[in-house]
């Protein structure tokens, strides 16, 4: 007779360990993450701290959501990098063909977690690729970063998009009134 089945249980403490694992196993550090959030708000919050800049991404990186865009992002990369993908597909994730826009859809998983301000941070960096996100861009070094680079710059961008949500609320709090933030916490509607 057969024994039953384990019920599938979702293990987040590993979903995230595996999420960090597998960002320094493909070479992104995340003070590298950091420092394309420094390059992205530094303009705006001239006192912004590269602690700070860590303590966001690190924030982002620890949601679900991300994590599943990350994992599912590194997998297609190593997939290709291993010839496991159909033909077609192989061909458009190893050349980053510019036509393919999935590996930018799934960026916008990650910019989406701390709303619309995202995209603009986003697009800035994927267009200019500052950092790390040449490194991960230059097909000559060998590895397929196909979805890697996106996935970087998208956390930057949430990361990002995170501070001004956040030194916004600062600076409505410091003149008394309550943001947003504040009376979603109070369980309080506008």
């Amino acid at each position: 007779m057969e024994e039953p089945k384990t019920p599938y249980a979702l293990n987040s403490k590993k979903v995230a360990e595996a999420t960090k694992y597998w960002l320094e196993r493909r070479g992104v550090k995340i003070e590298e993450i950091a420092e394309l959030v420094m390059l992205l708000q530094k303009k705006y919050y001239p006192n912004l701290t590269m602690e700070e800049c860590i303590h966001n991404v690190e924030r982002v990186l620890s949601k679900r959501e991300v994590q599943n865009a990350v994992l599912t992002g590194i997998q297609l990369d190593i997939l290709c990098e291993q010839n496991l993908l159909i033909p077609e597909l192989q061909d458009m994730i190893k050349y980053d063909e510019s036509l393919y826009g999935v590996d930018e859809i799934l960026a916008f998983s990650i910019v989406n977690v701390y709303g619309s301000i995202g995209f603009t941070n986003y697009g800035y960096v994927d267009k200019l690729k500052p950092g790390v996100l040449e490194r991960l861009n230059d097909k000559s070094l060998g590895p397929v970063n196909t979805y890697l680079d996106d996935i970087v710059g998208a956390v930057a961008a949430a990361a990002s998009s995170r501070i001004a949500h956040r030194k916004q609320a600062e600076r409505e709090q410091a003149r008394g009134e309550d943001s947003v933030d504040t009376l979603a916490e109070k369980g309080t509607s506008l």
